[in-house]
């Protein structure tokens, strides 16, 4: 064991499990007052019925020897998890399953961005436990833990396909099956807390430097180009953002600019080790194009992705792996030489890789939230997607108005029980 490595380490864990926090910001900004504590919770909740999934068997299906396509048993409960250092690396197995937990954490987290403000939250909670054993852990074998897509040489530093793929993928489905907010494309539905947005932003480009920069597991050159190539590429996917945006509008917009953020940060994850800073650079700007208009594309649609988790970290995460397999550079840490140095095949393995990601993806979801359905309703009421899902999901109000408080006592009570005083400002 290195004393360096796993201090490194242990502080990446920490950045990247201050990500799930920062997203719950990001997104709780993003939608109505009335929802913004059920939008916060969907992050939260992920921290743990996600967070113990994985101690107990996800990691064992996503790192377990097993076959090719699954991980087996072998450290279920955590067995044989200790201080002892992990195969291949100078860190102890225990803190190399800690660092891999908070991944698996805000990659449930993330599908909720696509059926906020209408999905009830124990369904929720209930599907992205089975989700992340079904799908993620999955994935992560494929990719991280000797599986079939590791085996033919798909490239993924941090999780473009494992992380961002798999979660767009379901956050598509989801968004499909469950359908769209009453009030979608009827009225104008507007971010009610702009500067939550912007600090979830901040707070996630923060919590990224570990998520990219601890994917080298230890304290070396690869973790410092990672490390510098996710301050580099958001700010190229940031400048041109905003180019596009004056562009059209003669407008810079703090959602935009948190957006393009977080679309630099999702494009360069697969790349972060494997690639020059220059070319870091021109991954995150290319990034920024096909987000940017697939947002002005998807709010022409009915597809309600609520906060745009298929533009943002699909088309993102796609582009950085396809990306990967064109500026992957041997010089630079790269395994294999990609499409610009003479390895056209490296860019076809990245294809295979995210079309097989999201094909098996894509059914599992399906059949998650079908299995999820037989045993509760995956929707909110009507009636509850009105007055708002803080009150009807969880007793509190994000801002305080005594309406929620209202609305319960006046459907658990009879009409003369329950009366309004506006003078006192609350409920009798």
């Amino acid at each position: 064991m290195n004393a360096a490595d796993t201090t490194w380490m242990l502080v990446a864990t920490a950045l990247v499990l201050l990500m799930t926090p920062a997203l719950a910001f990001f997104y709780g900004g993003l939608v109505r007052a009335k929802n913004a504590l059920n939008t916060m919770m969907m992050s939260f909740v992920s921290l743990g019925c996600v967070g113990m999934a994985w101690f107990l068997l996800g990691y064992s299906l996503a790192f377990g020897p097993g076959t090719v396509l699954f991980g087996d048993l072998s450290a279920l409960a955590l067995r044989g998890v200790g201080l002892d250092t992990a195969a291949g690396t100078t860190i102890p197995k225990l803190l190399f399953m800690a660092y891999q937990g908070t991944f698996a954490i805000i990659t449930a987290a993330l599908i909720s961005g696509a059926v906020v403000e209408r999905m009830r939250f124990l369904a929720y909670a209930a599907f992205i436990t089975l989700w992340s054993l079904v799908v993620y852990s999955t994935v992560a074998h494929w990719v991280w833990g000797g599986g079939f897509l590791a085996r033919m040489g798909a490239l993924d530093f941090a999780g473009g396909t494992v992380v961002h793929i798999t979660a767009a993928t379901a956050a598509l489905v989801a968004a499909a099956m469950i359908g769209p907010r009453k009030d979608y494309a009827r009225q104008a539905i507007l971010p009610h807390n702009v500067p939550f947005t912007v600090l979830g932003a901040g707070l996630l480009w923060f919590g990224w430097f570990g998520f990219n920069g601890g994917s080298a597991l230890a304290a070396n050159g690869q973790a410092v180009l990672a490390f510098v190539n996710t301050l580099v590429a958001p700010s190229a996917t940031l400048v041109v953002w905003t180019a596009l945006e004056l562009t059209r509008t003669g407008k810079a917009t703090a959602v935009g600019s948190a957006t393009g953020i977080v679309v630099g940060l999702v494009a360069i994850t697969p790349a972060a080790g494997f690639v020059s800073p220059l070319s870091a650079m021109a991954i995150g700007a290319i990034a920024a194009v096909p987000s940017h208009f697939a947002i002005l594309y998807r709010s022409r649609t009915r597809l309600d992705d609520s906060l745009d988790v298929v533009a943002a970290h699909g088309l993102g995460g796609t582009v950085g792996a396809l990306l990967t397999g064109l500026f992957a550079d041997k010089a630079w840490g790269a395994p294999a030489n990609g499409l610009l140095l003479g390895n056209p095949r490296q860019f076809l393995i990245q294809a295979a890789a995210v079309v097989v990601t999201i094909g098996f993806t894509a059914v599992a979801t399906f059949g998650l939230l079908k299995l999820v359905a037989l045993f509760a309703p995956l929707k909110a009421g009507a009636g509850d997607e009105g007055h708002g899902l803080d009150f009807s999901q969880h007793g509190e109000e994000a801002y305080a108005s005594g309406d929620g408080a209202l609305l319960l006592l006046s459907e658990a009570l009879p009409p003369k029980e329950a009366r309004f005083v506006p003078a006192q400002g609350g409920v009798q």
